[in-house]
């Protein structure tokens, strides 16, 4: 095994310190790192999710199975309690149809106002032709509703939690691949959790950015902005100002991606968190991976590290998802060499 893995829940007390703005120096200590499982439910895992179901409770999902897009990728979750995590689940199995047998992918954890929690997922062949499906908790995901496949066209958030723009309407950051020319393009998703209907939004893309999974930072109520993953080095993104009913000013911004998943954390309205493998693409999609780092703005355009944390010759350390708990903990969740997923926790002071 390439890790050692006698320092699951070793807590480290470290504080690092990263100069944002003159006469500031934002800080994170009390950092904790484990793994949510060392006994392994599948072969290969990928793409977690996460949320706070009550206070110092998590719930955790992921894909898992022989490998990405086997016949036998289902989602599985896990849940936080007293500082520990449960024995990984299988919750949705592959779907069997028209005799064939269809993979899950990239689940997205998220508990509403109205305290519905949502798990939605895709499931098909591969990503230029999935399509969408939720499934719903009343019970902080102890129990499920069957699951429900998402109107034509409509695929839910690919990869990064929804924000909730007010009481009832979820704005999902979505995108799609197109099969025919592999052109990747983002859009959003409303819905309403009133009359469970969903509009389409799209964004402006004057350039043709290659772009797909769209992650919030919430600069007011009424400003907005993504970030996306792109094929040109940089993250991309994107602004609105009007509650998210339209999007412009699509341009790159100075943050080097890998071509790799991110995700991001409003902690202010001035300040900010993504999580990011900062290394410039390479000949092979899983390039760059080998560095995984969350970085801090005040702004959303001007970035800089404040934690790496993974830094290694070779591996895989991507897809990360990142939220904040009452006790304004922060934490991530990524995938640890497509074996594992590592969870840490960190407290940050601007």
């Amino acid at each position: 095994m390439a890790f050692s893995l006698k320092y699951i829940s070793l807590l480290l007390i470290i504080t690092i310190v990263s100069c944002d703005k003159e006469g500031e120096n934002p800080k994170i200590s009390s950092i904790q790192k484990s793994f949510v499982f060392t006994k392994k439910p599948t072969n290969n895992c990928h793409a977690a999710t996460l949320i706070e179901t009550k206070p110092n409770n998590l719930l955790a999902a992921w894909f898992g199975g022989t490998y990405e897009g086997a016949k036998d990728v289902g989602i599985y979750t896990s849940f936080f309690k007293d500082d520990s995590w449960s024995t990984p689940k299988c919750l949705i199995e592959p779907l069997i149809k028209e005799k064939d047998t269809l993979p899950c992918w990239n689940p997205v954890l998220f508990k509403s106002k109205s305290n519905n929690v949502y798990l939605f997922y895709k499931v098909g062949k591969n990503p230029r032709e999935w399509f969408g499906a939720m499934i719903v908790s009343k019970d902080d995901g102890e129990t499920w509703s069957d699951p429900e496949y998402l109107p034509e066209g409509i695929l839910g958030p690919i990869k990064n939690k929804p924000i909730e723009i007010s009481p009832g309407i979820l704005l999902c950051g979505s995108s799609k691949e197109n099969i025919k020319n592999n052109e990747w393009r983002v859009h959003i998703e409303k819905y309403y959790e009133r009359n469970k209907k969903w509009q389409k939004i799209p964004i402006e893309n004057k350039k043709n950015f290659d772009i797909i999974q769209p992650t919030f930072l919430e600069h007011s109520g009424i400003l907005l902005q993504i970030l996306c993953r792109s094929k040109h080095g940089k993250i991309v993104s994107s602004w609105s100002d009007d509650s998210g009913n339209t999007w412009r000013r699509t341009d790159t911004i100075d943050i080097i991606n890998s071509n790799s998943g991110i995700d991001a954390l409003t902690l202010g309205k001035k300040s900010f968190l993504v999580v990011n493998n900062p290394l410039s693409p390479g000949n092979d999609w899983y390039n760059g991976r080998n560095v995984l780092d969350v970085e801090h703005s005040n702004d959303g355009l001007k970035w800089k590290n404040i934690l790496t944390l993974e830094k290694k010759e070779t591996g895989q350390f991507s897809y990360p998802a990142i939220i904040q708990t009452k006790d304004e903990k922060v934490h991530v969740l990524y995938t640890y060499n497509r074996e594992y997923i590592k969870h840490v926790s960190f407290k940050f002071r601007d």
